[in-house]
C-alpha cells in the first residue's frame, strides 16, 4: 500500500481536493481518497504541487520518431507530406532506436496511454514491451483511387494482422484523411472493425483539403500528380471535407477527428449531430510547426465538444509531451482554464481510446497513474511548469 498527498488533488471527474491523499495498492489501483488528518503524517508521501491523473496522448506517429528536426517548420501540409516521404526511409536500427527513445520520453512525461498511427510494423516491438497502453491505428490510404482500394487494403491489413500488443493494448484499421481514401477503401475499413471500437482520421488540417471537396480544385491535384496519380474520376460534393468522412464512417464507433485546424462551428455541430460518439484531437504544436496556425478552440467549447490532446510525431513537433501541448494552448488561447485543459489531456482522451474505465480520472477502482505538476498560485500553467511521474 502507498499513500500520496500534495497541496491539491485534481480528480478531473469530481472536486479538487485539499488536504487529502490517495491510497493505492501495489499495482497502482486507487483504494480510497481520504483526508490527511486521518493518517499519521509519517505514513504518507507529501509533495508540493498538484496531483493530476496520468496524461493520454490521443494522436502520435511513434514510427516517425527518427525524423526529428529533419523537416522544416512553416511549410504548410502538402510540402510537409512530401518531405516525410523523402526522409522516411533510413537504416532500420536508427528507426527502432528512435521509437524506443520516443516511448521512454512519453512515459517519463507522465503519459499512460497513446493513440498511435502505424503504417508499418516498426513500432510494434517497442509498444509490446512498453509500460504505456497503446491503441494502434493501422492507417490506410489509396489517394482516392477506387481501383487501388483492394490492393492498398490488403497491404495495410497485413500490418494489422501482424499486430500483437501488450496487456490492454488495442488495434483498429483507420482511414488516413478525407482527401486520401476512396469510398471503396472506406467501406473495407468500416467492415473490418467491430462497432464501438475507436477510429481515427486526420481532418481539415489545411485549406486545400476543404477546397478539394467544395470546388474540386486546389493544390491536391498537383500533389497527387507528383505521384503519377490524377483526380479525373473524383467528384466533389460541394461540402467541407468532414462531410465526406461522415458519409463513410460508422457512427457506432468512437470517431476521433484529428487536427481540425479549420473546422468551423457548423462542421463541429454537423459531426456531433451525426453521432454521439465523436471526439476531437488537437495537436497544437504540430499545427504551429506545419501550418503556423491553431484551431479556434472556442468553437469546440461552444459546441460542448469532447476535445482530447495529441502530440503528433517528432517530425512535426519538438517533443512528445502532452504538458507542452497544454502549455501551447494556454499560451495562445489563454481564456481556456487549466481544469478544462486537464480534462482534455486525461479523461476525454481515455474515453476516446476506450480506456475510460481504468484511466483518465482519480477515482476509486481506477489505475490512472499520478502526475505531479507545479502550477502558479492561481493554479495556472506557466513556462516553468514541469511534470513528475509519481505512479
Amino acid at each position: 500500500m502507498r499513500k500520496i498527498a500534495a497541496d491539491k488533488i485534481f480528480t478531473v471527474s469530481g472536486d479538487v481536493l485539499e488536504n487529502h491523499l490517495v491510497v493505492l495498492d501495489q499495482e497502482g489501483k486507487i483504494l480510497s481518497l481520504e483526508p490527511q488528518e486521518n493518517h499519521d503524517p509519517t505514513s504518507f508521501e507529501k509533495h508540493t504541487g498538484v496531483i493530476v491523473p496520468g496524461f493520454v496522448n490521443t494522436h502520435c506517429h511513434l514510427e516517425l520518431s527518427h525524423m526529428k528536426g529533419k523537416v522544416a517548420t512553416g511549410t504548410s501540409l502538402i510540402p510537409f507530406i512530401k518531405n516525410v516521404v523523402t526522409f522516411r526511409e533510413v537504416e532500420e536500427q536508427a528507426i527502432l532506436d528512435a521509437i524506443a527513445k520516443g516511448d521512454q520520453e512519453m512515459y517519463d512525461g507522465g503519459i499512460v496511454a497513446v493513440g498511435d498511427i502505424s503504417n508499418k510494423t516498426d513500432s510494434f516491438a517497442t509498444k509490446r514491451k512498453s509500460k504505456i497502453k497503446y491503441h494502434t491505428f493501422v492507417e490506410m490510404f489509396d489517394f482516392l483511387q477506387e481501383g487501388m482500394a483492394q490492393g492498398e487494403y490488403d497491404k495495410y491489413k497485413a500490418v494489422y494482422d501482424a499486430h500483437h500488443g501488450g496487456e490492454g493494448d488495442k488495434v483498429s484499421c483507420v482511414p488516413h484523411a478525407p482527401y486520401s481514401v476512396s469510398e471503396s477503401l472506406f467501406k473495407m475499413i468500416k467492415e473490418s472493425n467491430p462497432d464501438h471500437c475507436t477510429i481515427s482520421i486526420h481532418n481539415q488540417e489545411t485549406p486545400p483539403e476543404n477546397e478539394l471537396f467544395l470546388k474540386g480544385t486546389g493544390a491536391f491535384h498537383d500533389f497527387f500528380g507528383g505521384f503519377g496519380i490524377t483526380l479525373d474520376e473524383f467528384k466533389h460534393n460541394g461540402l467541407p471535407a468532414i462531410h465526406y468522412a461522415l458519409a463513410n464512417l460508422n457512427p457506432q464507433n468512437n470517431n476521433l477527428f484529428v487536427h481540425n485546424t479549420l473546422s468551423t462551428k457548423e462542421d463541429i455541430q454537423a459531426a456531433q449531430n451525426w453521432s454521439p460518439n465523436v471526439y476531437w484531437a488537437t495537436c497544437a504544436n504540430a499545427n504551429l510547426y506545419i501550418e503556423n496556425r491553431m484551431p479556434n478552440y472556442q468553437n469546440f467549447i461552444d459546441c460542448d465538444s469532447r476535445m482530447t490532446i495529441g502530440t503528433d510525431s517528432l517530425t512535426s513537433n519538438w517533443t512528445l509531451s502532452v504538458l507542452d501541448e497544454m502549455k501551447a494552448i494556454s499560451r495562445y488561447q489563454s481564456y481556456i482554464p487549466f481544469s478544462t485543459l486537464l480534462k482534455w489531456a486525461t479523461l476525454n482522451g481515455a474515453e476516446a481510446l476506450g480506456y475510460g474505465a481504468e484511466l483518465g480520472s482519480i477515482e476509486v477502482g481506477k489505475k490512472p497513474g499520478l502526475n505531479l505538476l507545479n502550477l502558479n498560485k492561481d493554479l495556472e500553467l506557466t513556462n516553468s511548469t514541469e511534470v513528475r511521474r509519481l505512479v
